[in-house]
């Protein structure tokens, strides 16, 4: 029985693939080959030696020391896309309250007089919250992945028209406008969502002067990470009206009570779907890492998938890329297929065989990796 350590309740679903003949998935596991969880911090963490991998049912992983991982050969997945839906959904929520006084409204009339004449109060006090639409008016993306993608078709389906921008992105079937300078985006955009990680090269992207560059009355969109925006510069624009609203998934100190922002309490992925599709994900991932040693969706090791055409398989992760494919290919008899897989610093060996590896010659890889397993 493989033991899984969940360290937050995950989908039930996960049993669906990790199958309780199999495995075991538990919060108490003591000697877990793998881990699953979504918003746990790890950074502080005293993780078992057991363990091989580790599962983000999510898309950002700050919550996971990469690091510290990739020197310990555990292999960090997430989950990219599985919650794209949830998000763009709650994108498009975020785009009308911001351009129509939704919540005012609501507050207000929950404080009316209860004389019988509600309605002659609220057509009289209506007035105080127009807002304006969507229609006709030019979004701008920046990140134009898997949510940015869903993001920019439904604001064209909605009428609008979009401008993107992605540094990893040069061309696109989207009927939308692609640009490579961000500061256009900045500068056409009536409203701006932020679709990135939170990176040095991204962090306090929006600040005093690249709002400086924006149209006067913008709105800001920021269900992506709560680094991007330099809250002090964003309070600022909103008192001058510079900015009209801003709507972020991540609230802080700084930013709560204020008027003109409003905050959400990290709703992005917060679906029964969303939280389904990333536990289904990320369970497929570990069972095929920890069964058939294949890689896809980690944030550390290369991606590598290849079919078994032996009866065991040797899986090898180092970071001497020179030297670790022909000392495995050297080390290993019968060998019927072996592929290999770089990222950065980190080399990675798929090698199949006949029959089973000799002891000595595992010791001998294991002298170069910084994992060895035999599947």
């Amino acid at each position: 029985m493989v033991e899984i350590l969940k360290l937050n309740e995950i989908s039930n679903m996960v049993s669906n693939i990790l199958t309780p003949d199999k495995y075991s998935i538990t919060a108490d596991a003591k000697d877990p080959k793998a881990i699953i969880l979504r918003s746990f911090s790890m950074h502080d963490y005293n993780m078992p030696n057991s363990v091989v991998a580790v599962a983000r049912a999510g898309a950002g992983v700050n919550n996971i020391p990469i690091d510290a991982m990739t020197q310990k050969g555990v292999c960090v997945f997430n989950t990219p896309g599985a919650n794209a839906n949830a998000v763009k959904e709650l994108v498009i929520f975020s785009l009308l309250v911001a351009s129509r006084k939704i919540y005012e409204g609501i507050n207000w009339t929950q404080n009316l007089d209860k004389d019988g004449a509600v309605a002659k109060q609220v057509e009289k006090g209506k007035k105080a919250f127009v807002g304006q639409e969507i229609f006709g008016k030019t979004l701008g993306i920046v990140g134009l992945g898997a949510i940015g993608k869903l993001v920019a078709n439904a604001a064209l389906a909605l009428g609008m028209k979009v401008i993107a921008y992605d540094p990893f992105v040069t061309s696109t079937d989207l009927a939308i406008e692609l640009t490579s300078n961000i500061n256009e985006v900045y500068a056409k955009s009536d409203y701006i969502t932020l679709h990135v990680p939170a990176t040095p090269q991204t962090k306090n992207s929006i600040n005093k002067d690249t709002i400086a560059l924006m149209k006067d009355g913008v709105r800001i969109i920021n269900l992506a990470r709560g680094e991007l925006v330099n809250n002090d510069d964003i309070k600022q624009a909103i008192a001058n009206k510079k900015v009209a609203k801003y709507v972020t998934d991540l609230p802080s100190d700084e930013i709560l009570g204020v008027d003109g922002i409003i905050t959400i309490p990290h709703l992005g992925a917060s679906t029964a779907e969303a939280e389904d599709n990333c536990a289904v994900m990320a369970a497929n991932q570990l069972k095929d890492y920890l069964e058939n040693g294949n890689i896809v969706n980690s944030v550390n090791f290369p991606k590598l998938q290849v079919e078994r055409v032996g009866n065991y398989r040797v899986c090898v992760i180092s970071n001497d890329i020179e030297n670790i494919l022909s000392k495995v290919s050297a080390s290993l008899k019968n060998i019927v297929g072996i592929s290999s897989a770089t990222r950065g610093n980190i080399c990675y060996v798929i090698a199949d065989l006949s029959s089973n590896a000799d002891a000595t010659a595992i010791a001998s890889i294991k002298e170069n990796a910084l994992s060895v397993r035999v599947l």
